[in-house]
This record gives structure tokens, C-alpha cells and sequence, in this order.
């Protein structure tokens, strides 16, 4: 009866722990509101400050009609992927030097895998997936 109860304990953290690697879209949410300030997402969503993020993944960088981008962003040569977001909301400027966005950045790697499963809910036409 333990050994059950261990291995079905065993299993739970397993899928716990796999549930986390994807991002918890909800968590996700809260640390989008760090960037409410200057960008908007859903199917009314505007540039602002920031451009609007609706269907950031696949996007190239510097390419939201109607933003007004810095060269930097502009000439970057990025299409965005969560390997390369992942670099870019960890320290902006150093992996785009002379972009525009002011935000120092996000280390904690659990709250960029929820911002990723958050962000990618949303379609370029602001639809919720």
C-alpha cells in the first residue's frame, strides 16, 4: 500500500512539474501586468507605447503596422520564437541594443514560461486561441 501511494505521489510531481514546463496561462496573466503599461493584447488592443501583441510568435520584429519601431528593432532580423523572447524579456537592451523599450527585464524563468503560455493564447487578430 505505501509503495502505491509513493509511486502515485511520484506521479503527480512528474505531471505537476510537466504542467509547469508548458507555463500556466493564468500565472501568466499576473505577470503580464507588468507590461500593461505600454502594450496591449485581444481583439481591441492598440499600439501604445509598446506595440500591440497579438500573435507575437512567427512575427518579425519591428513589423506591427502602425508602431513606430526603432531602428534597432527594425533592422534586427528577428523572427519572434520563445527561445529568442525568452533572451529578449530577460534583458532587452542586450539583446537588442538601442531598442526603444525601457523595461529591464524579467529574470525568473518560471514567470517567462507563463508569460509565453499567456502571450501565445492570443491570435494575430487578438483572438483568444
Amino acid at each position: 500500500m505505501m509503495r502505491s501511494t509513493l509511486i502515485g505521489a511520484l506521479a503527480l510531481m512528474a505531471l505537476t512539474a510537466a504542467a509547469r514546463a508548458d507555463g500556466d496561462p493564468a500565472a501568466g496573466e499576473k505577470v503580464f501586468t507588468q507590461c500593461k503599461a505600454c502594450h496591449q493584447l485581444g481583439e481591441t488592443a492598440k499600439n501604445a507605447v509598446g506595440p500591440e501583441l497579438n500573435g507575437l510568435f512567427g512575427r518579425h520584429s519591428g513589423s506591427v503596422a502602425g508602431y513606430n519601431y526603432s531602428d534597432a528593432n527594425k533592422n534586427s532580423g528577428i523572427t519572434w520564437d520563445e527561445t529568442v523572447f525568452r533572451e529578449y524579456i530577460k534583458a532587452p537592451r542586450t539583446k537588442i541594443p538601442g531598442t526603444k523599450m525601457a523595461f529591464i527585464g524579467l529574470k525568473d524563468d518560471q514567470k517567462i514560461t507563463d508569460l509565453i503560455a499567456f502571450l501565445k493564447q492570443y491570435a494575430a487578430d487578438g483572438k483568444k486561441n
